[in-house]
């Protein structure tokens, strides 16, 4: 079996107060895409921070990041772009950056949540309609997320209504606070809700990063690892960088029996036809 690792580096919270590590401009998060690439990583997960650091759907900042990656001709890894991060986003700027850099994959959100419980985390059907309909006319790739159960109805939903088209790609969110906890008996629920010839990959924040990416192992998924979702590699031990743990996800793939997909492969693996 051919694992992928998505590498997601920046998230849209994490400071540099947190790990100096985390990579902000669009600089730093293309050195990073390299790093994470050469480690075994075959997707990237991308947010944007303005100038100030703050979460931002800034297409010229997506524009730029994308273009300082794909010089790199030598590098073909896949990228996934966020369709969240700014609380401040319009339906329209959170879509009009895959319009205009067509990447293989895009974060499909399938629901509203209380996120953090601080604020609400908006993906209303109205939204959701329109950001399948986009994705498919740029010919992306969803990758749906899902933070609770109830999120994997709404993506069979709009499987049936033709928004979504099969085989469906699922991230499994587990740790945010507004959604499902991160244990293994969650995991395996999640997985138990998929379509058959689905894909599904699985992520714990924090301090379940390296038990759900066992279990996640374990159970024939994909892993994601990164500082978006983790800013410490063991306890007491800030993570280094981005590659760092890809690294050490690569490691656990071979440990496991298992290869590390190149991009290539995660394309045949994904049905990305780009």
């Amino acid at each position: 079996m051919k694992t992928i690792i998505s590498a997601a580096l920046t998230g849209a919270w994490p400071s540099k107060k947190d790990n100096p590590a985390l990579p902000i401009t669009p600089r730093e998060i293309a050195k990073d895409v390299f790093e994470c690439y050469e480690a075994g990583a075959s997707i990237v997960h991308l947010h944007m921070r303005d100038d100030s650091g703050q979460g931002t759907m800034d297409v010229r900042k997506f524009k730029e990041t994308v273009e300082l990656i794909r010089k790199r001709t030598d590098v073909d890894i896949l990228l996934n772009l966020t369709t969240s991060g700014d609380l401040n986003a319009t339906d329209e700027t959170r879509q009009i950056h895959l319009r205009e850099l067509r990447p293989e994959l895009a974060s499909y959100d399938c629901g509203t949540m209380n996120w953090m419980h601080k604020t609400i985390f908006l993906n209303p059907p109205q939204f959701l309609e329109q950001l399948g309909k986009t994705m498919l006319d740029c010919n992306v790739k969803p990758e749906i997320e899902i933070f609770d159960a109830g999120m994997v109805y709404n993506a069979l939903y709009y499987l049936k209504q033709g928004i979504l088209k099969a085989p469906l790609h699922f991230q499994f969110v587990l740790g945010a606070a507004g959604g499902m906890a991160a244990s293994v008996d969650n995991l395996v629920f999640l997985r138990n809700l998929i379509p058959e010839g689905s894909t599904w990959s699985a992520l714990g924040i924090g301090k379940a990063h390296l038990p759900i990416m066992l279990a996640t192992l374990a159970l024939g998924g994909h892993i994601r690892v990164g500082l978006e979702d983790n800013i410490m590699f063991a306890a007491g031990q800030p993570a280094e960088s981005n590659a760092q743990f890809v690294r050490r996800a690569a490691e656990l793939i071979k440990i496991a029996g298992n290869e590390i997909a190149t991009p290539e492969d995660a394309k045949k693996i994904l049905g990305i036809s780009r």
